[in-house]
């Protein structure tokens, strides 16, 4: 049983569910997994993790900047473990090459390439918003073509298929790794 540690950011909540989901994929497969929300917690990787999988969120262009805090802190421990990065934002449902762009411009400026990445969909959460912020969102997304402007209900773009294939795609790989002498 491996011990794995999924410290994540989130603006809105899509992250932190997938967060969860992901754990409860891990833990089906026998390991301990563990949610760490970096916004509410010390930026030191615990010790006593076999595995980490950072999940960092996309809102209005921006990451949460605790989150590449965390991970410049603790880059050696990242590069010495089997570690992921999942990034969540809308633009990974409807622009997958502005997705990249900010993945790419993260790992950069945290100085950290992780083997495994993958990219998904977030969340528009229409009936969570205040009016404002509601509106808003209504003129971004229907400027860019998307038919998803009923702001009476909200639209989950997580694809829980592809998050549970990364899950378990990332224990195969750990599974595979030959244990510490």
């Amino acid at each position: 049983m491996a011990r794995i540690l999924i410290p994540y950011g989130t603006s809105e909540g899509q992250t932190a569910r997938i967060a969860d989901y992901i754990s409860d994929v891990l833990q089906a497969h026998g390991h301990q997994a563990d949610t760490l929300d970096l916004k509410h917690a010390a930026h030191d990787l615990p010790d006593g993790y076999d595995g980490v999988i950072v999940g960092a969120s996309i809102h209005a262009g921006k990451r949460e900047g605790y989150v590449a805090d965390f991970v410049r802190r603790n880059r050696a421990a990242l590069e010495n473990l089997p570690a992921a990065l999942f990034s969540v934002s809308l633009s990974a449902h409807g622009k997958p090459e502005d997705a990249e762009t900010y993945v790419t411009e993260f790992e950069d400026g945290a100085g950290w390439h992780p083997a495994k990445v993958a990219l998904f969909g977030g969340a528009l959460l229409y009936t969570q918003y205040g009016f404002l912020k509601r509106m808003m969102m209504k003129k971004i997304v229907s400027g860019q073509g998307s038919p998803d402007t009923d702001t009476g209900r909200d639209y989950i773009y997580t694809e829980w298929d592809g998050v549970r294939r990364f899950a378990e795609e990332f224990v195969a790989d750990l599974d595979r790794k030959p244990a510490a002498e």
